[in-house]
């Protein structure tokens, strides 16, 4: 089978389209044949290694520690350990999994949910980490609820697009920061209120929000704090390294100063009662994937290359079959 492999940092020219054995399934384990995978923040910066940050995470310093990459994944089953319950071959799934950019891949049975029979693969492929992080970040560290403002900074990439449309699952009102080729897009998400963020600073607009999302923030926490309602709540899901330490060093002083709450989400985990949720929000249409490109895997390295290059709106999908 065929499957990207890197085994050295550096720029999308390291991703090699390489012949490997197809996996075979332990007792737990799903063999997939994937249809479509996505790509998320965290794939480019693995094969990047920057921040320096990753390296150390990854336990790669020199060299990635398993040449493999990519997590989102939607396929059907083509064959199941004999330990498994819930799946059978068939089965059209969607979940993660490592090395998702391949023809075949194993996962776990509770990283996997049954995608819904009204979506595509390539809809289902562009959700999990990305709706995983909105979820829990919105819900688990921000203890969403209906009728707040909830502002969602970041608003049109991955994880923001998902944001929105969560937030609003939820009964929010909400606004969403992004850039001006980018506001009709929000909008269109469902997004009531938008903020050109190259024409106007939300923490100086006197404007107080019950939940600040930020995915890509730059400012200060103190500016963060200004935008928040008496009790409200700002969650860091990513941003500069300093962003995030900030909120992870400062977050629970500033928060011991009053109502308002500081902090950071850390790292979405993967469980299958939230994408059995996501599944159903996908199913019933409050969510939707953007979808900026689609890529064959043959091409994995210019959908690198477009992603480092451009803002893209969503998500970048690659189509495996």
């Amino acid at each position: 089978m065929k499957a990207i492999l890197f085994r050295n940092h550096g720029s999308s020219d390291v991703l090699q389209l390489t012949e490997v054995e197809k996996p075979t399934p332990n007792e737990n384990q799903v063999l997939i044949k994937i249809h479509a995978a996505s790509i998320n923040a965290l794939d480019y910066r693995m094969v990047r290694a920057n921040p320096i940050l990753v390296r150390l995470m990854t336990g790669g310093f020199l060299k990635p520690p398993d040449p493999r990459l990519g997590s989102d994944i939607a396929g059907r089953v083509e064959a199941v350990g004999e330990n498994v319950k819930q799946f059978r071959p068939g089965d059209e799934v969607f979940g993660c999994a490592r090395g998702a950019f391949a023809e075949y891949v194993l996962a776990r049975e509770t990283y996997l949910a049954l995608k819904p029979v009204n979506r595509s693969f390539e809809e289902a492929a562009a959700v999990p980490v990305a709706a995983l992080t909105a979820l829990q970040g919105l819900r688990n560290a921000g203890g969403i609820r209906p009728a707040q403002k909830v502002l969602i900074q970041g608003a049109s990439g991955g994880v923001g697009t998902f944001a929105v449309q969560v937030a609003k699952s939820f009964g929010a009102e909400v606004t969403a920061v992004c850039r001006t080729k980018n506001l009709d897009m929000a909008r269109s998400i469902g997004a009531d209120h938008v903020v050109d963020y190259t024409q106007e600073d939300f923490t100086r607009n006197r404007q107080q929000y019950d939940l600040i999302f930020a995915v890509n923030g730059y400012h200060s926490l103190w500016a963060y704090q200004r935008a928040l309602s008496p009790q409200g709540i700002y969650v860091c899901a990513g941003g500069t390294i300093p962003q995030v330490l900030q909120a992870l060093l400062l977050g629970p002083s500033l928060s011991k100063n009053g109502g308002k709450k500081m902090g950071s989400m850390g790292i979405a985990k993967v469980k299958q009662e939230d994408l059995v949720f996501l599944g159903e929000l996908l199913k019933t249409g409050k969510i939707a994937p953007v979808i900026d490109r689609r890529y064959p895997l043959s091409e994995i390295a210019d959908a690198f290359q477009y992603i480092e290059d451009t803002h893209a709106q969503g998500k970048v999908v690659i189509t495996v079959v």
